[in-house]
């Protein structure tokens, strides 16, 4: 990496099926010549879409990034069920049909604030462990619940002959859409699973402002992190939706330290210097001051 390249940032990446998020993780380290890469939220392998890796510095923003809402477009394939909940699992058949009009008459059940059982098969962890790889050894657990938001439930279309619906979701952060449409399915006594996910939306973040790795591997190193790629954010761009503060300079030594500042905001606020992110800084013991959280010195 050149030595004007920002050394953290955000990648917007159209993620392709086949392949987990881990992997886009390690193919965008090699691009970037970086060892710390993580991602903002994770997309099972048989999704497509819109998956934001984090570069240096801006792993540690993921606290902020991952609760960030969420827009799917899923595939809900009715009369049958999956042990994982998609089309990647053992598929079993489920007698009876749906209609269009009890679809329709089920869906709103299925918006606002609701509880959630986190699925099987999935990378959340007891006791340190993923629950995917206690279900695989044979081991009985209940997984959590967690509550979620489900803003917008939409029937985008329904073929009754293969029994699939299209649906467009939006959600709170750390929602199944897998687990969404079993539980759907269930609901309407035929039982369901996903057969093709496509997140679309995360926060401001679409589709549209996303790079697929063939076209990341295709810009020059120098260029990968900067201006020169639509897809790349900075960590203060990432941070849209957080309150700014400009420091004075007695300020920015304070942060340089990681000392707390005179502040009553109720929640995190970037500190920044010019165009240029410092930290962000949160409430904390004292009403009077604000308190680090990350910073970028």
């Amino acid at each position: 990496m050149s030595a004007a390249s920002p050394t953290c940032g955000v990648l917007v990446v159209d993620k392709p099926a086949g392949i987990t998020s881990h992997d886009v993780v390690d193919r965008v380290r090699r691009l970037a010549g970086m060892k710390k890469v993580g991602h903002g939220g994770t997309l099972d392998p048989f999704a497509t879409g819109l998956l934001l890796v984090l570069l240096g510095k801006a792993t540690r923003l993921f606290d902020y990034l991952a609760p960030l809402e969420k827009e799917y477009r899923a595939t809900a394939c009715f009369g049958a069920v999956s042990v994982t909940g998609d089309v990647d699992g053992e598929i079993s058949p489920v007698a009876g049909k749906v209609s269009r009009r009890q679809l329709e008459d089920t869906l709103p059940r299925f918006t606002g604030r609701l509880r959630q059982q986190v699925p099987l098969y999935s990378a959340v962890k007891i006791g340190g462990v993923p629950l995917h790889r206690r279900v695989r050894r044979g081991e009985q657990v209940d997984p959590p619940w967690r509550e979620i938001h489900i803003r917008s439930l939409r029937l985008d279309g329904f073929d009754e002959q293969l029994q699939q619906a299209e649906l467009t979701i939006t959600c709170s952060g750390g929602t199944y859409i897998r687990k969404l449409c079993e539980d759907l399915g269930k609901a309407m006594g035929t039982g369901a699973y996903t057969l093709a996910l496509r997140r679309t939306a995360v926060g401001e973040f679409t589709t549209g402002n996303a790079a697929s790795l063939a076209e990341l591997a295709a810009l020059p190193r120098q260029s990968l992190l900067g201006d020169a790629n639509p897809a790349f954010i900075s960590c203060c761009g990432a941070l849209y939706f957080l309150p700014v503060r400009e420091l004075s300079e007695k300020e920015l030594q304070a942060v340089s330290y990681g000392r707390p500042i005179e502040g009553t905001e109720p929640g995190p606020v970037k500190l920044v210097v010019g165009d240029r992110l410092v930290a962000v800084y949160g409430p904390g013991e004292t009403e009077e001051s604000i308190y680090p959280r990350v910073i970028f010195l």
